[in-house]
């Protein structure tokens, strides 16, 4: 290979990229010279420079180092009033820097490899400073020049000091060029020339001088043994050299990274690159609150890339996912980024997983190429017995990612959420739980602080997602709907009791007729009738969604909810496009096999076979169908978390999309017309659906395009039922 073959950026930051592992490691790899201007000479800052270099070393390159010293001010002073020799002041102030507490292993190891490379002629160091006036200045020029045995040159230049703090802890960035580039070469060869002109002592105003002394005191001080040139090998085993165990002329391997790495094609975002180094700078934790569409799967996957470099490909990942269908859509991006994982649910196709899983277990303690190990599974599956045993023995470090990760809230995931994962990482773009302050609390203690939060206001305005114009469309409950309606609230009133922190809540009773109230609102019979007057319209047209509850319209007094039930309202919508407007329409719901979504998803895009789908919940959380351009919504949902997911949906960029149509559907207890007649009761009993129905109508339309059309709507629903801001302060009864 040659450096030509290497994937090389064009700019390298320090608390984004590894630049000893992404950078210096592979490239010095194949070079055989290496030309390097720094900062001042120091012991510490040669140790620096030393990473990467044992290979290239081993088989013969050379390596050429120039370096300024530190003077002291007494140093300077002494030079200027010719005390002494300026040759020697400034040996002394380089003997200096040749520090003797580096105690630890690696330090040490370095040092002794390097007085052995000074020794037989491998590494030559010279010493930089400028000299006008008898005023001596520090050399301080940062750049360095890679060579390989086929004449390939890479250069490099920028802010990076060779010190552990420059290394990890400062903000650096280096610039990067090849002159295999035509655009490049030029800059290649300007460094080229600059070094060459430093190392012979031509370059006006600087002096260059060798100290054949420093060398001397260098290898007296530091060789010991012979020298180790595995040393790169054994010091980053847990973090840097995956590069070298990839080659397969050293290993016999396939030539490829072990582990997660991001593909060549892919080019994130910086908001994405800088929440990765934000996750990266909290100790690989935290949150990616981002809204949908926006790339949180991208930025989740760049974040395992970013880990698996950094830690030597040595991990065990964990993704979960809701639902099997959003487990098969990672599964379409995970392979990009280098991964095989292994798919672990309840299905024929995939029912061998825990054999499987159990010898990558095996595998990864006992072979170096199957130390990186991928595992997506469902929140169920996550959940089960055998899963959990399956991850109590693995030995490597664990990173977990949870998708949706607000589902994680609920005990029966949480409780599983613990040290065991030394790695964790939540995305969701709602991640707070609606009503559950104890479960929120928990996953933000789990998983830690938010990385980024890029919200929908940001996301438009940055063109990532998609304009949208918001209509609020005004039904009611008929006569035995508000009477069905009524009655159940009233029964809900008699379940309230006292959660431990003294929050009234309903019992189990009240929590099945909450559900069955919900019902009756989702179903609303109105909906069907004004869903044929606002699509009626669109009825020519093509990428329609017509988002339905899981309900049954009400057309008697039954409200059970059997399976059978659940999807009378999506039966009748698909009759009223099918049959009465002759559309061409499919179900799109969890009834139908992966192979079927599939093929509805692509004849939905294509726009010729398929005017609208007719979906239910299986669309709130992953599914990507950006084509849709209009939505109508008659699921009334007052769970923000929900319709905020089911907005994100309709938003997603697409070709010849300049802003997306949403609809509203809207339920009311009564019409407005009739309120003023209510007794305070009545009123009162309407306020709960009213609120969350208003909550729901400012969200949407805050950023609409048209947002006085909601505002107007909103004036009007205050007005009626004489609600001020402090009534709309207060929380809604805990009636879902």
């Amino acid at each position: 290979m040659s450096l030509k073959d290497k994937r090389i950026k064009s700019e390298y930051r320090s608390l984004i990229d590894n630049v000893v592992q992404d950078f210096y490691i592979p490239l010095l790899y194949e070079s055989t010279s290496y030309k390097r201007a720094v900062g001042f000479f120091s012991s510490s800052s040669l140790v620096e420079i030393s990473k990467g270099i044992a290979d290239m070393a081993k088989d013969g390159g050379k390596i050429e180092i120039v370096a300024s010293p530190y003077l002291s001010d007494e140093d300077i002073q002494a030079i200027k009033e010719g005390y002494e020799n300026r040759q020697k002041i400034i040996e002394g102030a380089l003997i200096r820097q040749l520090s003797d507490e580096h105690e630890d292993y690696y330090s040490m190891e370095r040092l002794n490899l390097l007085a052995h490379l000074i020794s037989e002629g491998i590494l030559d160091i010279r010493i930089a400073y400028t000299d006008k006036d008898n005023e001596i200045g520090m050399y301080h020029e940062k750049m360095g020049i890679l060579e390989d045995k086929d004449g390939n040159h890479v250069a490099f230049s920028g802010s990076m000091n060779e010190s552990m703090r420059a290394m990890s802890i400062n903000y650096e960035t280096i610039d990067v060029f090849c002159d295999w580039k035509e655009a490049e070469a030029d800059r290649v060869k300007l460094k080229e020339n600059a070094f060459y002109s430093m190392w012979n002592n031509v370059e006006p105003g600087l002096k260059v001088l060798e100290f054949p002394n420093i060398s001397d005191v260098f290898i007296e001080k530091y060789r010991r043994k012979a020298p180790n040139f595995d040393i790169d090998r054994e010091q980053f085993k847990k973090r840097i050299l995956a590069y070298e165990r990839m080659l397969h002329e050293r290993g016999g391997l396939s030539g490829g990274p072990v582990g997660a790495r991001n593909p060549d094609d892919v080019d994130l975002h910086d908001y994405q690159k800088e929440a990765i180094a934000t996750w990266v700078g909290e100790n690989y934790r935290g949150i990616f609150d981002m809204a949908t569409g926006t790339g949180k799967t991208y930025t989740g996957l760049g974040a395992i890339s970013k880990l698996s470099e950094d830690i030597n490909d040595d991990v065990a990942v964990i993704i979960v996912a809701p639902y099997k269908h959003l487990v098969e859509q990672w599964v379409e991006d995970i392979v990009k980024f280098n991964m095989k994982p292994i798919i672990a649910y309840g299905d024929p196709a995939h029912k061998d997983w825990r054999k499987r899983f159990s010898k990558a277990i095996t595998d990864q303690k006992i072979r170096k190429d199957k130390r990186f190990l991928c595992v997506i599974t469902t929140n169920v599956t996550f959940a089960s017995s055998d899963f959990q045993e399956r991850i109590d023995k693995i030995k490597s470090p664990i990173l977990l990612v949870v998708d949706e990760a607000h589902n994680f809230g609920a005990r029966s995931y949480a409780k599983h959420l613990d040290d065991r994962f030394t790695y964790r990482l939540a995305l969701s773009a709602t991640l707070e739980r609606h009503r559950d302050e104890e479960g929120t609390a928990l996953l933000y203690n789990f998983f830690g602080k938010k990385c980024i939060e890029y919200p929908l206001k940001r996301a438009i305005d940055e063109d990532k997602l998609t304009p949208y114009k918001y209509y609020p469309v005004l039904v009611h409950l008929s006569e035995l709907e508000l009477e069905s309606y009524e009655q159940l609230s009233y029964e809900m009133s008699k379940c309230m009791i006292k959660d431990k922190y003294g929050k009234h809540k309903l019992n189990k009773r009240g929590e099945i007729l909450a559900l069955k109230r919900t019902r009756v609102v989702a179903g609303a019979m109105q909906k069907l009738e004004a869903l044929k007057r606002e699509i009626t319209p669109y009825k020519d047209d093509n990428n329609i969604l017509v988002y339905c509850g899981a309900t049954r319209v009400l057309d008697d007094s039954d409200t059970s909810s059997d399976d059978e039930s659940d999807i009378r309202q999506i039966e009748a919508v698909t009759k009223i496009l099918g049959n009465e407007l002759n559309m061409s329409v499919a179900r799109f719901t969890s009834e139908e096999s992966m192979e079927e979504r599939a093929l509805i998803k692509e004849y939905f895009q294509d726009g010729g076979k398929l005017q609208a789908i007719v979906a239910i919940k299986c669309l709130d959380e992953g599914v990507n169908i950006p084509g849709i351009r209009t939505a109508f919504i008659l699921a009334s949902t007052t769970n923000p978390k929900e319709y905020i997911q089911r907005r994100g949906r309709v938003l997603r960029k697409a070709d010849n999309k300049q802003f997306a149509e949403i609809y509203d559907f809207v339920t009311l207890p009564r019409p407005l017309d009739s309120v003023s007649g209510l007794t305070i009761e009545q009123a009162n009993r309407d306020k709960t659906l009213v609120k969350n129905e208003l909550a729901r109508i400012k969200e949407f339309g805050r950023l609409a395009l048209n947002s006085m059309l909601a505002n107007n709507l909103i004036w009007d629903i205050e007005e009626a039922y004489h609600l001020n801001d402090t009534d709309l302060e207060k929380e809604g009864e805990d009636f879902e």
